[in-house]
């Protein structure tokens, strides 16, 4: 797995660490049980929105989602084992803010736009059960657990807020927008304001008596820790170095029972998969500590299968089991097959995990098998049932044919070839979608015989025109032209035959300046209605087309890699094929020999 994967990926353990949530840059939510190891559930079908779209149907899609962050919430505390009590709630890109229910396998509710601009931060506090969240508009919101509604809502910064936190007690609310400024938040009063970070601030997490708000950034190999005393201190009082920037925070205290005294541990994940542990009994302790670094062994598996690296993608800091130790709980591997682990990690003495090939999608190549038993021509890789439940056709099935032994040949009759050729002669969507019966006469405006296409000949659409020109040419018309024109433009918008980008700089121009007519002729005509509608869908389907885009190029660069590196594989396969028959053919001399001298001694 690149480095650079692990920066999409989301994971968020339960409260009782008994299940994990992963979710990719697919769109997909994966919970997994930790205990049993198994996938309990997907979340891959949500709709996008209550609003329909331009042909009646609701978006729905795991391509069509767009998470930029998650959090677990327990309402019952006492019953750990039982998903029904738990919710997992996710921001998106949109605004959006969704709670599902996981044993039900079902949104529970959502709260449309409710950060414009995209949700950038959910925190919930371990002794609440409120819901903070924030985003790109500056705002931090106070959600209901149980209904989603609104309680209220404050402006913690002009600019857009890159990540928050909540205290344990709920008191406190840490916010970076460029500074990291402090709130209280019965009344958001800001207490203190620190310097922050010169880049996005990636993690704020508070300590368990909330003393001190650790954050790190993205592109800074620093942890930073901030002391909170009411000071007019900017400045960090404490920096943890790490080799790579850090994705994950987490922080406990040395000694919880005496807070006055108790010092801090530190657990974090870099960007390429290493979990980092930091322990002080106090501030100067932890700053000249040297962190103890947990990371997956790559010593058991072949040179030839790491093109994806297992590595640790999320943790939690259990409890602190004494002055310079602590148990943590690791999810490492592979997003497709994960493995789940409890250790106990001891200040300065490193770890090295177990490392296997569970989860790796293998080339035919480079297959576990036997190569003299292995049919290259018959062997078909794909991925498991749980990353195929989406696919559009079946796994396929490869089968030895008795005719290609017997010379029998498959015959296709011509009316095979002509149904054949008429089932790819659509090519466009808008006519398949018309044949279907899906676009009606009535709403598809490129077929209304009442149009002239002959108006655009007194206007130019294949170039920019300047907006005197244009609107002296629109002045000229009557508005009864003018409203002609304009459902000329909307079908030739609709129907592609212009660019959009042309077309709508015209139909700007006379809805400004024949309004009045325009709108005395609805709602008879509904041509602005129309107008909404097509904008509407168009508009909505560039999200889903742009995530759909980098999906399929993220599969072209994999096929591009798998290519260039095929002919090396195949080059050293060969050379291995060719050292096995050599080994084999010194093993039938050796005993040939073998047999002659026995038979000359007799």
């Amino acid at each position: 797995m690149n480095s650079s994967n692990i920066r999409e990926l989301l994971s968020a353990f339960s409260p009782a660490q008994d299940f994990l949530a992963i979710s990719s840059a697919d769109g997909r939510v994966k919970i997994w049980d930790t205990v049993k190891g198994q996938l309990q559930t997907e979340f891959a079908e949500l709709a996008l929105a209550e609003t329909d779209n331009f042909f009646g149907k609701p978006e729905s899609g795991h391509l069509s989602m767009d998470y930029k962050c998650m959090k677990w919430l327990s309402l019952d505390k006492k019953k750990k084992r039982k998903l029904g009590t738990s919710l997992l709630i996710l921001g998106t890109g949109s605004g959006d803010v969704l709670a599902l229910d996981v044993a039900a396998g079902h949104l529970k509710w959502r709260v449309n736009d409710c950060h414009p601009g995209g949700v950038t931060a959910v925190s919930i506090p371990s002794r609440g059960s409120c819901i903070y969240t924030a985003g790109a508009d500056g705002m931090v919101s106070e959600l209901d657990s149980y209904s989603g509604s609104l309680l209220r809502k404050f402006r913690a910064c002009t600019k857009a807020i890159s990540s928050m936190s909540v205290s344990a007690d709920g008191k406190l609310i840490a916010t970076a927008a460029g500074q990291l400024k402090i709130f209280n938040n019965s009344d958001q009063r800001k207490l203190q304001k620190f310097s922050g970070h010169p880049g996005s601030t990636r993690c704020i997490v508070f300590s368990d008596d909330g003393k001190y708000v650790l954050s790190s950034a993205v592109g800074e190999r620093y942890i930073a820790v901030w002391m909170i005393d009411g000071s007019k201190t900017k400045t960090a009082c404490c920096s943890l170095a790490m080799d790579h920037p850090a994705i994950y925070l987490d922080c406990k205290l040395t000694n919880p029972k005496d807070t006055e005294s108790s010092g801090l541990c530190v657990l974090a994940i870099s960007e390429v998969g290493i979990c980092y542990f930091f322990q002080g009994q106090n501030i100067e302790e932890l700053r000249n500590s040297k962190p103890t670094k947990i990371c997956v062994s790559f010593d058991d598996i072949p040179k030839k299968y790491k093109e994806s690296l297992p590595i640790i993608f999320a943790a939690k800091l259990q409890t602190v089991a004494g002055p310079a130790s602590g148990h943590v709980f690791l999810a490492y591997g592979l997003p497709v097959k994960p493995s789940f682990e409890k250790i106990v990690v001891h200040s300065g003495t490193d770890i090295r995990l177990n490392s296997s090939l569970n989860g790796m999608l293998l080339p035919i190549s480079q297959s576990l098998k036997s190569k003299k038993k292995k049919n290259s021509q018959n062997l078909v890789t794909a991925l498991d049932r749980a990353n195929a439940e989406d696919a559009l056709l079946p796994v396929p099935k490869v089968l030895d044919f008795p005719y290609k032994k017997t010379g029998v040949q498959l015959v296709v009759s011509r009316d095979d070839l002509d149904n054949l050729n008429a089932d790819f002669g659509t090519f466009c969507m808008e006519d398949r979608l018309r044949s279907l019966g899906l676009i009606t006469p009535s709403e598809d405006l490129a077929s209304s015989p009442a149009l002239d296409s002959s108006m655009l000949n007194d206007i130019t659409l294949e170039t920019c025109v300047p907006q005197k020109k244009m609107k002296a040419s629109i002045l000229s018309m009557t508005p009864g032209e003018a409203y002609s024109l304009l459902k000329v433009l909307l079908s030739s918008w609709q129907s592609r035959s212009y660019n959009g980008k042309y077309v709508l700089s015209w139909v700007y121009c006379i809805l400004v300046n024949h309004h009045d007519y325009i709108v005395s002729q609805e709602p008879m005509t509904h041509l602005l209605d129309s107008l909404y509608k097509l904008s509407k869908s168009k508009g909505d389907s560039i999200r889903s087309l742009l995530q759909l885009s980098g999906c399929l190029q993220l599969v072209m660069a994999q096929i591009h890699k798998a290519t260039t590196d095929k002919g090396e594989r195949l080059e050293h396969d060969e050379m291995l094929d060719e050292s096995e028959e050599e080994e084999d053919v010194d093993e039938v001399m050796y005993g040939v020999e073998e047999d002659s001298e026995t038979s000359e001694d007799e």
